[in-house]
């Protein structure tokens, strides 16, 4: 042991070369810390030693400049000491009372207060030592697997614990041999360099990983518990099929179509605190069962789940189900899933067969906004209502942004504005009705046909369900709330975001089924939504009995589908604004019923449109003046239908500048691109060889046609629910060009030397911060090259993706190269200290607008508001008085007017 006593503190040199000799601890740096033969000892000296240092005045970063390392890796090196200190005394502590000795004694012959020996007892200061030794050794495993791991920035947010906790695993590591070691890797496409710091074994040189780059791995685990435990994504746990009854169409599977009925209580069938999830099952180790999981009393002997299709073919009960992909053995389901770790009867950490997709609570999130695909086919009044209520909210922040004190946050935010304003013109989307809510369905046939089973709803209250895609009023049915149903109460009693329906009610909604699809339920006690019968056309339609395949059929590519149903939902959308009736209304959506089942249940999709004359319906509801062909017709098609526009960029300042001063508009300059399509020959579909002369073409991209014109009424075709949406988006347009005109004018706040010495402190945590937010950026960028090459690869193999195939890939993709790059969204918090610094001119303009690129900015305007107490205007006072005329409850007003329910109070 050094006698640390005999050291001169005053003198940096002595401690550190004595320190270096004697070997408090490993570093990886320039010299190998020693190894004394009592860590426990090693330990204490170091933490007495640094103690020594701190007291007679030296800093942290006079005393980690000494060891020749950084403060990172010295708080670290303490962390680690302090935790091996405390393990090792708990050891020893541990050993004396199992042989009767008490606390005090124990403390006696430690050095310790009995006080201290008691805590260190305690199980939160166990599990904080086990949490460190838990993640020590899950990331040797992980080393083990990968050889060489990525632990930079980010990763610690998907392994679930802190970035303090994983780099005192790593400092620990290190003590015991292994290297972190920082490797740049070139980015595709940018070129520029990524640092990435990996972690690997002693032998393992710089230049190895540097050759081998492309194979750093990440960490591949989980922890739900801060570090306690780990979970890796299994193989997933198979159910073998001998378990699992499958309910065809004609024995009532069509009536539950889609629903993965589960006995209750089965130990690897668990769904955690969940009564109902989107699940996918594994199956045999071949196949697997998609869709809603919810718990049954009534199943046979022998069975633990039965699951409900529409399929009539009894022969193999696997050919219910679906393949496994074969090109991920640890999640063959191809979407996003979640396992769900249990202890079993015998003590031991499983799976369960449930591969979670969505689960209870998640639906009651999404959005609540009303589509124009629905409130355009209500009354004119209601969808004035709607889109007036979303005005306001547009202008009221367009309000209070231009009440802002701070010069640069104030232009963040109006461009913010801007473009949320831009979007919100082109998408049309109104505000949400009184108590509306996503909700998933769920199959109680023991409900009549009027009736649904709908808890977050008051009993005996009237809802009406609206599901996409929307044909028209006549999906729309209209229920009463029955919560007294003994069947529902049973299996989804208190759900938080789901309701029961009956199978008929179901088929009427647009033909949903059981695995997944959602509604909106929007109380409507008042009337407001109208609803008629389903048409007369569509009772007792059937398209895989009537358009069934025939051999020989081409059968319908996903790419189509996508195509073909956009291009019938907006034929429908345009009949029924444009007035057709009854019976071409049915026909219409008879072939889209087709359409969306083609491609799924391969049925006749071609003479469907024959049958239901499709063609002679787009000559007379879709056809234009402008347009050689039929198309969309109407605002409400049109607005987010694309066209091709001719690359451009932002004008130069030369060239007027970005934004035009006078207008606000988007000043755009055509690029010119262009390239050349050589000369080529092609045979035609009757046999005959054309030749193609070469050609120049312009390059183009796709935009909404609503984005492209300053006036929303060159799209209409001069309905009177069509200028309601054109006026409301014509105000969104020029609101955004008014913001764009205030940014023009404003002036950023110069820095202040006097401020910046005033706040250093401040200061330098905004830069600490932004250097965090900088080394991730390089991660993000490589994790969205790595995305955009997977997703390439994918749409190589399967060229005839659909939208909806497509954008799962992508959020698998990029779900992916985050977590293997350990990329992450760095917000950067703002503390009241801090904004008085900004506020005084602390930081430059330049670096403000970086901390506003990356912080929460609903906090920055809550700072930058001036602290005035708003009342309410008499627009809002009358506003607010129709709300509640229509059935808003006065939190719902409030919440939508952005005030207080006490400030709406003392207004009405």
């Amino acid at each position: 042991m050094t006698d640390f006593s005999a050291i001169d503190y005053k003198n940096p040199k002595n401690p550190f070369e004595e320190l270096i000799h004697y070997g408090i601890l490993r570093e990886s740096g320039r010299y190998p810390w020693g190894s004394g033969e009592n860590p426990h000892q090693r330990n204490k000296g170091f933490l007495d030693y640094v103690s020594k240092l701190e007291k007679d005045g030296l800093t942290p970063v006079e005393i980690a400049k000494g060891l020749d390392i950084s403060t990172t890796q010295l708080r670290a090196a303490k962390s680690v000491a302090k935790n091996q200190q405390k393990a090792a005394q708990l050891t020893q502590i541990k050993e004396m009372r199992d042989k009767g000795m008490s606390n005090i004694a124990i403390g006696a012959r430690l050095g310790l207060p009995e006080s201290q020996v008691r805590a260190l007892l305690k199980p939160t200061a166990q599990a904080k030592t086990a949490r460190l030794q838990n993640t020590v050794d899950m990331l040797k495993s992980q080393v083990d697997k990968h050889d060489y791991l990525d632990i930079g920035t980010g990763v610690e947010h998907y392994v679930g614990i802190s970035r303090g906790q994983l780099l005192n695993a790593v400092a620990q590591m290190e003590e015991e041999g292994y290297k972190r070691q920082y490797v740049k890797v070139k980015q595709l496409g940018t070129g520029k360099d990524t640092t990435v710091m990996v972690l690997v074994k002693e032998d393992v040189p710089y230049s190895e990983i540097y050759r081998n780059s492309e194979k750093i791995g990440t960490i591949a685990v989980y922890s739900g518990d801060k570090g306690k435990t780990f979970n890796e994504l299994q193989k997933p746990r198979n159910i073998s099929s001998d378990r699992i009854e499958v309910r065809y169409g004609p024995d009532g599977g069509a009536a539950m179509d889609g629903v993965i009925q589960v006995r209750r209580g089965v130990e690897d069938l668990q769904m955690g605190n969940a009564k109902y999830a989107q699940v996918r099952i594994a199956v045999d180790g071949t196949h697997y069962l998609k869709g809603m999981a919810m718990y049954a009393d009534d199943l046979p002997d022998g069975v633990d789940i039965r699951f409900n299709t529409n399929k009539e073919d009894k022969g193999d009960k696997l050919k219910a189900m679906k393949p496994q992909k074969s090109d991920d053995e640890t999640n063959p389901f191809g979407t996003v899933i979640r396992q769900l770790p249990y202890t079993d009867s015998k003590g031991n950490t499983q799976i369960s067969a449930m591969n979670i997709v969505n689960s209870e609570g998640v639906w009651g999130e999404w959005s609540k906004s009303i589509s124009t695909q629905m409130l355009s086919k209500q009354p004119k009044a209601l969808a004035e209502q709607q889109l007036a209520i979303s005005l306001e909210a547009k202008q009221r922040e367009f309000d209070e942004v231009m009440q802002l004190t701070n010069p640069s946050v104030k232009k963040r935010l109006l461009q913010g504005l801007a473009d949320d304003l831009d979007s919100s013109a082109v998408h049309l989307k109104a505000a949400a009705l009184p108590r509306q809510s996503t909700q998933v369905i769920l199959p109680i046939n023991s409900l009549k046909d009027n009736e649904v089973f709908a808890p977050n709803y008051r009993d005996g209250e009237k809802v009406v369900l609206v599901r996409y895609p929307h044909g028209g009023i006549f999906e729309i049915p209209e229920l009463t709330v029955n919560n007294r149903n003994r069947e529902a109460r049973s299996v989804i009693h208190q759900a938080k975001d789901a309701i029961g329906i009956n199978s008929n009610v179901a088929s009427r909604l647009s033909g949903a089924d059981f695995d997944g699809d959602t509604v909106l339920v929007i109380p409507n006690n008042n009337g407001a939504i109208k609803t008629k019968p389903a048409l007369e056309g569509l009772k007792n339609f059937d398209p895989q009995e009537r358009y069934p395949y025939y051999d020989g059929m081409k059968v319908m590519s996903a790419r189509t589908k996508q195509i073909q149903m956009g291009a019938v939902s907006n034929l429908i959308t345009d009949m029924t604004i444009r007035k057709a009736n009854d019976t071409e209304l049915a026909a219409a959506v008879r072939h889209s019923m087709v359409v969306i089942d083609a491609e799924k249940h391969k049925l006749n999709w071609t003479q469907s449109a024959k049958d239901n004359g499709i063609s002679a319906l787009r000559k007379k509801y879709q056809e234009r003046a402008d347009k050689d062909s039929p198309g969309a017709s109407t605002l409400i098609s049109r607005a987010t239908s694309p066209m091709d526009v001719e690359n451009r960029r932002a004008a130069r300042v030369s060239e007027g500048g970005p934004i035009d001063p006078e207008t606000g508009k988007l000043n755009w300059v055509p690029t010119g691109e262009s390239y050349v399509v050589p000369a080529h020959t092609r045979v035609t579909t009757t046999g005959k060889t054309v030749h193609i002369p070469e050609k120049t073409v312009v390059k183009t991209f796709k935009a909404a046609q609503l984005a492209e014109t300053s006036d929303a009424r060159t799209l209409s075709s001069g309905q009177p629910i069509e200028e309601v949406y054109a006026t409301y988006s014509n105000r969104l347009k020029s609101m955004a060009n008014e913001a764009r005109k205030e940014m023009l004018t404003i002036k950023p706040t110069p820095m202040s030397p006097t401020a910046k010495r005033t706040y250093a402190a401040e200061v330098d945590k905004f830069n600490a911060d932004l250097r965090l937010a900088a080394r991730n950026a390089p991660l993000e960028r490589k994790a969205q090259l790595v995305a955009n090459a997977i997703v390439k690869a994918k749409q190589d193999s399967n060229p005839d993706m659909d939208g909806d195939q497509l954008k799962k890939v992508r959020n698998l993709a990029q779900r992916e190269a985050r977590y293997r790059l350990g990329a992450q969204k760095v917000d950067i918090p703002i503390s009241d200290r801090q904004w008085s610094a900004i506020q005084a001119g602390a930081v430059s303009p330049n670096i403000l607008n970086q901390i506003l690129e990356r912080t929460d900015l609903d906090r920055v305007k809550e700072l930058a508001t001036p602290r005035v107490k708003q009342g309410m205007t008499p627009g809002m006072v009358a506003r607010a008085r129709s709300m509640m005329a229509n059935g808003y409850t006065q939190s719902e007003i409030a919440a939508q007017l952005g005030i207080s329910t006490s400030t709406l109070n003392a207004a009405l």
